[in-house]
């Protein structure tokens, strides 16, 4: 990974967390409250594979930041929004320990490895984020579990659960396509030095 983020890697991960904002104001399928699918990680997985880890944790982070800012978030307590809008939108970032192999491999003009690995990363990221929204739903939301007649374990395993799965899918096939189709989105503009120029 790198060490030290690039003038462009920040910028990148300002508009891209800006981007994934506006893409939530957009309407959703919520066949129930608890309920949203989506496609709003897709542009923290592009940060992700494009700058690693770091980056795209920073990028989650901002993303949950202006959900609260912008109103649209859902806040019970100041804990639960901590756990739902810093924690877990940031442990999407965890999509990014696999940037090395994506890249490597569309590098190598390997498509089929680097669709497995860009497919696996975004499954950690996801996982890591709805891991953080089960363990709010079970402290903080277990009314609607009540309302239910389920135990708040359960309600918030399965609402959690196919949410994670329907946005994990959704959005493995649109960075998939986008990766087989345009490769070259992984790559970074690198400004060449004056000796570069002339040579």
């Amino acid at each position: 990974m790198r060490k030290k983020l690039p003038l462009q890697g920040m910028m990148e991960v300002a508009i891209f967390a800006g981007f994934a904002m506006l893409l939530d104001l957009l309407p959703k399928i919520s066949p129930i409250p608890s309920i949203s699918i989506s496609l709003t990680m897709v542009p923290i997985f592009i940060v992700a594979f494009r700058w690693g880890f770091k980056a795209s944790v920073i990028s989650g982070f901002l993303w949950g930041i202006l959900q609260i800012i912008t109103g649209d978030a859902w806040i019970l307590t100041p804990v639960q929004a901590f756990i739902e809008y810093f924690i877990a939108f940031a442990f999407i970032g965890f999509a990014g320990l696999f940037a090395k192999q994506v890249q490597k491999a569309a590098k190598e003009n390997e498509r089929l490895k680097m669709s497995v690995y860009a497919t696996i990363g975004m499954f950690v990221g996801s996982f890591a984020r709805y891991f953080w929204h089960f363990i709010a739903g079970v402290v903080f939301f277990s009314h609607y579990a009540e309302e239910a007649g389920q135990t708040a374990v359960f309600f918030s395993f399965a609402t959690n659960g196919i949410t994670m799965l329907s946005n994990f899918i959704g959005c493995s096939i649109v960075i998939v396509t986008l990766l087989l189709i345009q490769p070259k989105l992984l790559s970074m503009y690198k400004p060449q030095t004056s000796w570069e120029k002339a040579s």
